[in-house]
């Protein structure tokens, strides 16, 4: 065998944390799954790997070359790079099997070969939910979906947000109108860029692109309006814009803040943002961005929309449906960059059992005890002195030690040290729970 050893490392692109770290990661993934099924929303849990065509049905340009593809035998397969893709299979595949409206929530890693950089991986997390609907699906849940964004941030508890939202319809209505229907994807494509270009360089690629000054100005007069919610709305039935799909854009847009009102999201955590276009050829209605106030440099923690056909390369039948995403692992490397999040603890356990020159059976007893009270306990086994097990608990973060000698065995006693303040108390092992609740 020979002497030289490999250095230890992995591809960049990937993340890999400590156990401190993943504990934080945990409960941040636990937090979104928990409000998902809060509100109704179903597991589902798609391969990593699927057949290329099959995967590949609506791939192209960009996103075709990011995929992780190989054969193995005659098998010609491919890398999961959404959770979209594997969802539409999934719900034409079975279709005959579902209730409707499915709602699903799909919390897993997706694979990109893209360069990596800050905030961007080759392998990262997806926090997926999306509500399929069979031949149509009615408009509350445009609501419903930015009162799941709602509670999610509201609960993760990282300071005042806002949900941006907007219609597509309204956006190519209202291009339609200025006669600029052949340009809609090349103009959204642009003002999805002011955030980061600004006004002044967005109009010059809107001149670039041919169309005239005058309705270039409209275009970002249009979509920098001000105001409240009501005020937008207001704004854009006075614009008296006479094309139908504005029209109804406009009466979505208005039906769903009502609604959003109906479940109590806050006035004051959402608006109407007319700039906001996401996923140029995919999304067709409502569309969301969520954005942290005092981190907007971290950009959208949250997006989605509504789509018309979910399944339209998989089957005939009709599918709408609206969802969104969250990507954690990006959101997580940014809010820790930020030090929006820290380290709590080392250790999942909250009480560490410390024998004390006696046999393990009381110990394990009572570390069983305080398990079937919800309680996650260890037992530290190595017979060393009890200030290596305070040192142990200390550097693991674990707020309490159940000491355990001779004394507390021959009487049913347990004596519990809270590593924070320093008490210590000697209870009856019947009561030990209660203490650690306290």
């Amino acid at each position: 065998m020979s002497d030289k050893k490999i250095q230890p490392r992995i591809m960049p692109g990937f993340m890999e944390l400590l156990p401190t770290e993943q504990i934080m990661f945990n409960k941040l993934k636990d937090t979104i799954r928990e409000v998902y099924e809060s509100y109704g929303f179903l597991p589902l849990d798609t391969p990593v790997l699927e057949l290329s065509d099959v995967l590949l049905a609506k791939a192209g340009g960009e996103t075709e070359k990011q995929i992780y593809r190989f054969t193995k035998g005659d098998t010609d397969m491919a890398m999961r790079f959404d959770l979209t893709v594997p969802l539409a299979r999934y719900v034409a595949q079975h279709a005959g099997e579902l209730t409707f409206p499915f709602k699903r929530y799909q919390i897993s890693k997706v694979y990109r070969g893209e360069r990596p950089q800050k905030g961007r991986f080759r392998e990262f997390y997806q926090c997926d939910i999306d509500i399929i609907g069979n031949d149509e699906l009615p408009l509350i849940y445009d609501a419903e979906i930015p009162s799941v964004i709602y509670s999610i941030f509201k609960k993760l508890d990282f300071g005042k947000f806002t949900i941006r939202l907007n219609n597509r319809k309204v956006l190519n209505g209202f291009f339609e109108s200025l006669g600029l229907g052949d340009s809609i994807t090349d103009i959204l494509r642009t003002i999805d860029k002011i955030d980061k270009m600004g006004a002044e360089k967005v109009l010059d690629e809107l001149n670039e692109m041919g169309i005239d000054a005058e309705k270039s100005e409209k275009i970002l007069s249009f979509i920098g309006a001000g105001g409240s919610p009501d005020e937008k709305i207001t704004y854009l039935r006075l614009l008296g814009v006479d094309n139908e799909t504005f029209c109804t854009g406009v009466d979505e847009l208005e039906h769903t803040v009502e609604n959003m009102r109906l479940f109590g999201i806050d006035d004051s955590y959402f608006t109407i943002d007319l700039s906001i276009a996401r996923g140029l050829d995919y999304y067709t209605g409502t569309v969301y961005e969520t954005v942290l106030d005092d981190y907007k440099n971290l950009g959208s923690v949250c997006s989605g929309g509504r789509y018309d056909d979910l399944t339209g390369y998989y089957t005939k039948q009709k599918m709408p449906g609206i969802g969104i995403s969250i990507g954690l692992t990006r959101l997580f490397s940014q809010l820790k960059a930020a030090e929006l999040i820290v380290p709590e603890s080392n250790s999942t356990a909250k009480v560490l059992v410390a024998p004390l020159g006696i046999e393990l059976q009381y110990p394990l007893e009572i570390a069983e005890t305080l398990r079937a009270e919800g309680i996650p306990t260890e037992v530290y086994y190595q017979d060393k002195a009890m200030k290596h097990k305070m040192k142990y608990a200390n550097k693991m973060a674990i707020p309490y030690v159940a000491i355990i000698g001779e004394d507390e065995e021959k009487n049913g006693t347990v004596t519990v040290k809270n590593m924070f303040t320093g008490e210590q108390k000697t209870v009856k092992a019947k009561k030990i729970a209660e203490v650690i609740r306290d």
